[in-house]
């Protein structure tokens, strides 16, 4: 990994204050006003893509999803940003074009980091868009835990780095249901590769963490997941235990991989923290860290650190509401709950994605497609994060207050 004064993704070698210079450079009244600061953006993170036509594509693509206010669909950025008669290029750019993604995610997460100074943690996020019919990839009539609820559609994983400054989706996975595996009519009409397959979310959250530790260099953070609807909890902790890499995992307490540690009750000792919630009006919550008998595996760099269970109990609830399986037993009580509730940035970004930037107004069936969208999506987050973290610090009345 490159030290802080320089980064050298393949052909983007750049240092981190042009990273910043790029990230926080805007006109001052309007995002959609900083033209030049949007094609130099675009040049950075588009540098990987072979061809020109492609650079120039992305970046009308991403022009709409910064400045257009309502739905976002290709002939709407082909009037408004192109002039129209732009309908087929940006079609084929988005849908059939076979650049790949992941030098332009590995880009992304680069400039993330520098955006967000050291992210605090990597979270795990549920993205659902609802379908109608069949024909698109990964559709089926399926459960979609952040809903709470069964309906057809495509659900993906998104990886955020995340921060008290905010949060960017910079990886990502679309989780392909099992109908899909023997399907090959439906398989070749969307242009699904050979190797995805059906696989099990806690497969995707690891092949995430491969990815941006071993070939994008990003130094690994806490990963924080939502695992409360998961019954194999137990294989995403071995698998990021066999990596070395720090977890807070939230699980139900009567999930299977607790059933031989009971949850404590309040009266029990432990470690414990009162925790005022301000967006719960004043609600004081009581943590408590319990040690469990499970070590970790042998060999691993922690070898020796107890897994703990941290439990959140509100006042006057006679059950706790919240349970994290976690490997930073030794870390500051109130670091850990931060961990155990920084996923609020990440759900914020997300319901930005949706709201502002169109990440369910994808039209196209593919999976290259589907691809393309969520990476460009992250891109357009990412540069209004940059500019509106720039007018925080500008205008004097949004300044932090010094700690």
């Amino acid at each position: 990994m490159p030290g802080p004064e320089a980064v050298d993704s393949g052909r983007w070698k750049t240092t981190m204050g042009e990273i910043m210079t790029i990230a926080l450079r805007a006109e001052p009244d309007n995002v959609t006003r900083g033209y030049e600061s949007l094609t130099e953006f675009c040049h950075q993170m588009l540098l990987d893509l072979p061809r020109s036509d492609q650079r120039r594509w992305g970046e009308i693509y991403l022009r709409g999803l910064v400045s257009l206010c309502g739905r976002k669909s290709i002939r709407r950025i082909s009037e408004e940003i192109a002039g129209g008669g732009a309908d087929q290029g940006i079609q084929q750019f988005v849908n059939q074009s076979p650049w790949d993604w992941a030098p332009v995610r590995r880009n992304l997460a680069t400039y993330a980091v520098a955006l967000l100074g050291q992210p605090r943690a990597w979270v795990v996020e549920e993205v659902v868009t609802p379908k109608n019919g069949a024909s698109s990839v990964g559709v089926a009539r399926q459960y979609a835990p952040s809903l709470g609820r069964t309906l057809n559609c495509q659900i993906g994983l998104g990886l955020f780095l995340t921060g008290d400054a905010g949060a960017v989706p910079v990886n990502w996975r679309l989780l392909l249901p099992s109908t899909w595996d023997q399907d090959e009519v439906r398989r070749a009409r969307t242009h699904l590769p050979a190797e995805e397959v059906h696989r099990p979310r806690w497969r995707y959250v690891l092949d995430m963490a491969d990815e941006m530790v071993g070939d994008w260099g990003v130094d690994p953070t806490p990963v924080v997941v939502d695992a409360r609807h998961e019954s194999t909890v137990d294989r995403l902790v071995l698998g990021l235990e066999e990596r070395e890499l720090p977890y807070v995992i939230a699980v139900a307490p009567g999930s299977p991989v607790l059933a031989d540690q009971p949850v404590r009750t309040a009266g029990r000792a432990g470690t414990s923290l009162v925790w005022r919630d301000t967006a719960g009006a004043g609600l004081v919550s009581r943590f408590f860290l319990q040690q469990l008998p499970g070590r970790v595996r042998a060999g691993s760099l922690a070898r020796g650190r107890s897994r703990g269970l941290l439990t959140e109990w509100p006042a006057g609830r006679p059950r706790p509401t919240g349970a994290w399986l976690t490997n930073l037993t030794t870390v500051p009580p109130a670091q850990l709950i931060g961990l155990a509730r920084i996923r609020h940035q990440a759900r914020q970004e997300m319901s930005r994605l949706y709201d502002e930037f169109g990440l369910n107004h994808f039209e196209g069936r593919s999976f290259r497609g589907w691809q393309h969208h969520v990476t460009l999506v992250s891109l357009a987050q990412a540069f209004v994060l940059g500019h509106r973290l720039r007018d925080r610090e500008e205008s004097p009345g949004l300044r932090r207050s010094p700690a």
